[in-house]
């Protein structure tokens, strides 16, 4: 079929040219006598005014807007004091918390046996599991900051009127700013720093400091935390044979070189996100997702995008199509000769893959013969907790901090990500790092993590606007080309995994893609979060799945139930993909050449490339 994709240039142009926009007509306002009317002038310096003290201020805040977070305790409030039921309501759970933890402290002091807690931590707090927490009086100092901690929840959930934004807003800033105070972050009050002490002498803290002190040089000089530096991109991560097919302002596309003398005709395509380096699906040899699609007989496509600067600021969602996906299909399909392709999204590349999946059959394409989407979402009205930062107030307060860099910073994206999991990658690493003086062995996926990249100003405000805070490829109104597309159109059969602690693109979310494709759907669940559920090779430790096929005519199951009716399995998940695309490819042939310079697509330089190596 020929592609509905005009060809791109195959060198990236030496600058963008861009027009100067004209400034807006001047408008008499109404209410003001003739001649009374602000000049452009005055205006353009009051919007540069504003955006410029909105940006400073965003530096100081991890871009998190004080206006947004105001709001939401004001409605918390405001609310709280008309809702006289509800402070009863908590005046009684207050009495009845401190009854039970004076029955709890009076029977651990007097008792010799072990005595139940009153209060038990969530599954996924760590915080107080050594035995050491159970020995008074450190089981007191924690039993009463969990039963503060619940009454707190308490009390900023289920008061009516209160939005359900400012109430997932204040209850998550509650959450973080008890957890400040956790006895387990102090050393007077944390068990296992205290026997630590004892049993070194205080060497620990002198340890501590001196990760303390390591930790700040590094930041301050912009240098990647300790032991990333033996991870060495094109060296010992990302290092699966491939040659540079095509570049453009924003991609190279890699091809691999097959790993036996057949391969399936149809190739696979994967958009990784812009967000991350391409080569966490490439890390080191025994667990890169690349090598082993390479070895089950597939030729693969992989994006490498570009780490944008100031230059790149207007790049935008239409060009991240257009440069991304659609113009690496039409390598792949030029260079291999094949009619149809499998492609892969991850992450917001999966989302991006939605899109473009949607309009090529919206246009009646039907190169796709497969699309697979990891971790990745189409419907953002429960994104999970990053939805705490998308409203108005904070996506222009992230539009003014981007206005003046022109992107937004990977320091900056970091800082919100480690908010979200404050106990795993604060408190507890500090603890860990400072007080107890023990470094976490660094891995290949920590230090690809640290290995970040920027989003251009404004692909990353019609991001935020567009696809989260207005749910427009959810509802039908996304635009590609002047037209809406719909995830409804896709008729390539769905492959989507979901990961059961994933706090960027939360499992239930990705799983709507039942209710948005008229397909058929293969939904999979595996253990692990955004990233670890999606790096599990076939051997890693402590890994399994669900796995359940929907047809298109098959009624509507919700996520629990899902959950409860699919099949489960022990083990990678990778295989279980590798079988649904085995069963829609066709029969092994001859591997195609690497590149293909007759059709436009001649082997530009080896393998990882030069984009990812820009910090």
């Amino acid at each position: 079929m020929t592609s509905r994709v005009s060809r791109l240039p195959n060198t990236a142009p030496a600058a963008e040219q861009t027009a100067t926009p004209s400034p807006p007509p001047i408008v008499q306002r109404e209410g003001f006598a003739d001649g009374e009317f602000d000049s452009y002038a005055t205006r353009a310096f009051g919007e540069v005014l504003d955006r410029a003290s909105r940006a400073a201020l965003a530096r100081t805040t991890l871009g998190l807007s004080p206006s947004a977070l105001v709001s939401a305790w004001a409605d918390w409030l405001a609310h709280l004091a008309i809702s006289p039921g509800k402070r009863l309501q908590l005046l009684d759970k207050t009495l009845r918390k401190q009854l039970r933890f004076a029955q709890y402290v009076a029977a651990a002091t007097t008792s010799a046996d072990a005595v139940e807690p009153c209060i038990a931590p969530l599954a996924q707090d760590h915080r107080f599991r050594d035995p050491a927490w159970q020995q008074a009086p450190f089981n007191f100092l924690y039993q009463g900051f969990l039963l503060t901690q619940q009454w707190w929840h308490n009390a900023t959930t289920g008061i009516q009127g209160v939005t359900a934004q400012h109430e997932r807003a204040v209850t998550f800033a509650a959450r973080q700013l008890l957890d400040v105070f956790s006895p387990s972050n102090y050393p007077a009050t944390n068990p296992e720093v205290l026997a630590r002490t004892r049993e070194e002498l205080g060497q620990n803290f002198v340890r501590g400091w001196q990760n303390f002190l390591e930790d700040w040089q590094r930041a301050a000089s912009d240098r990647p935390p300790v032991g990333a530096e033996n991870f060495v991109v094109g060296e010992n991560v990302a290092v699966t044979p491939g040659k540079v097919v095509y570049s453009n302002r924003l991609i190279e596309l890699i091809q691999y070189a097959p790993a036996g003398t057949t391969v399936r005709p149809e190739p696979i395509v994967i958009t990784p996100a812009w967000i991350m380096k391409y080569y966490i699906l490439d890390l080191s040899p025994h667990n890169s997702l690349v090598r082993y699609l390479v070895e089950q007989g597939y030729t693969v496509f992989i994006i490498s995008w570009k780490n944008p600067g100031p230059q790149d600021r207007d790049l935008g969602m239409d060009d991240y199509l257009e440069l991304g996906p659609l113009a690496a299909f039409d390598a792949a399909q030029a260079i291999t000769g094949s009619t149809r392709l499998h492609a892969m999204g991850y992450c917001l590349g999966g989302t991006l893959l939605q899109i473009a999946a949607a309009s090529m059959a919206r246009d009646g394409d039907e190169r796709l013969a497969s699309v697979s989407l990891l971790a990745a979402q189409a419907d953002f009205s429960e994104a999970g907790e990053l939805m705490l930062f998308i409203n108005e107030s904070q996506v222009a307060f992230l539009e003014d901090m981007m206005w003046e860099q022109g992107f937004l910073d990977a320091r900056q994206m970091a800082g919100a990500f480690q908010i979200l999991r404050s106990n795993d990658l604060v408190w507890s690493r500090a603890v860990r790092e400072y007080l107890t003086g023990e470094r976490a062995e660094m891995t290949d996926l920590m230090a690809w993590n640290a290995d970040a990249t920027r989003m251009p100003y404004r692909m990353h405000s019609e991001y935020l606007r567009q696809l989260f805070l207005n749910n427009e490829l959810a509802a039908g109104k996304y635009q590609v080309r002047g037209s809406p597309v719909a995830v409804a159109d896709i008729r390539a059969p769905v492959f989507a995994v979901g990961t059961e602690t994933d706090h960027v693109a939360p499992w239930r979310s990705a799983y709507k893609i039942h209710l948005l494709a008229d397909t058929d759907v293969t939904f999979l669940l595996t253990n692990g979060g955004h990233n670890a559920g999606i790096v599990a090779e076939p051997g890693h430790p402590h890994r399994h799945y669900r796995i359940a096929t929907t047809a298109s005519s098959a009624p509507y199951l919700d996520a629990e139930t899902w959950a409860a009716r699919a099949d489960f399995h022990e083990g990678s998940w990778w295989p279980a993909w590798v079988a649904w695309l085995d069963a829609l490819s066709s029969a092994p042939a001859a591997p195609p050449s690497l590149g293909n310079a007759a059709a436009g697509y001649p082997v530009q330089g080896d393998a990882p490339g030069r984009y990812v190596l820009v910090d």
